[in-house]
């Protein structure tokens, strides 16, 4: 059974800090489980995919255990979906210095969400872009069309984890859960049906695992389902290199071959 945790450490090399900030029992009953994380440089922080309303009180805690929140430079998110970002509006509130990093064609999406964006909106670029974090960087890396045509992976440099976002999402069942996958094959049940469907481009899921190789990340940790760390980071990458996914897949089983 899941049970209620707090922070969790990724790295640590004293100034440098990584955390997988926690979940709790309740969320299973509330939609898929997602992963928020906090990455610490010195005195500054970067929350990456803070999360909709209802995780909010529990990354809020997590995260204050670890960080003043008005410490917090940056809240990164990958995409526009309200898992993601529906917990702005209290975020803003709560890290009061905080800017918003995300594609800039969600942008203009943030004041549909009641917020008064107006300064505090760090618009990526396509081509990705660069985020100094204390004496670190973070690295917005390229992931358009996995799934949202606007989207970021997360790379930090110092403690070579990559925030991968949706790419690698799984869906636990009713009462089971793990942080980290020991069972690549199990796990991959659980993620399948995800990226066939989530994934719209078999051809951008190829560019973006090249892309990644050239990294070569120690750590994978994706919104959803559990972290691939050691040899199953090179198992996760060839796993999705060859797979089919998106309309590739809608093509065949929809409009015939």
């Amino acid at each position: 059974m899941i049970r209620n945790m707090n922070s969790y450490p990724l790295y640590d090399d004293g100034e440098h800090r990584v955390y997988w900030l926690g979940i709790e029992e309740a969320e299973d009953e509330k939609g898929i489980l997602t992963n928020q994380y906090l990455v610490i440089d010195g005195n500054e922080g970067a929350l990456i995919e803070p999360g909709g309303f209802f995780v909010f009180s529990r990354v809020l805690k997590n995260v204050s255990a670890l960080i003043p929140p008005t410490q917090i430079k940056y809240l990164m998110y990958s995409h526009q979906d309200p898992d993601v970002v529906a917990g702005l509006n209290l975020w803003f509130e709560y890290a009061p210095l905080a800017k918003v990093a995300i594609s800039e064609l969600w942008v203009r999406f943030i004041p549909h969400m009641a917020v008064l964006s107006a300064g505090r909106t760090i618009g990526i670029p396509d081509k990705g872009a660069e985020l100094k974090l204390g004496n670190s960087v973070i690295r917005a890396i390229p992931s358009h069309y996995l799934h949202s045509p606007g989207n970021f992976s997360f790379y930090d440099e110092k403690s070579g984890i990559l925030f991968s976002t949706d790419i690698g999402a799984a869906a636990f069942p009713k009462g089971e859960w793990y942080l980290f996958v020991e069972d690549f094959e199990k796990h991959v049940k659980l993620m399948e049906g995800f990226h066939r469907r989530y994934m719209s481009s078999t051809k951008g899921l190829k560019a973006w695992v090249r892309s990644v190789r050239r990294l070569n990340p120690k750590t994978i940790a994706p919104q959803h389902g559990a972290i691939f760390r050691d040899e199953n980071v090179g198992k996760f990458l060839d796993w999705l290199e060859s797979l089919e996914v998106g309309i590739d897949v809608f093509e065949k089983e929809f409009y015939g071959d």
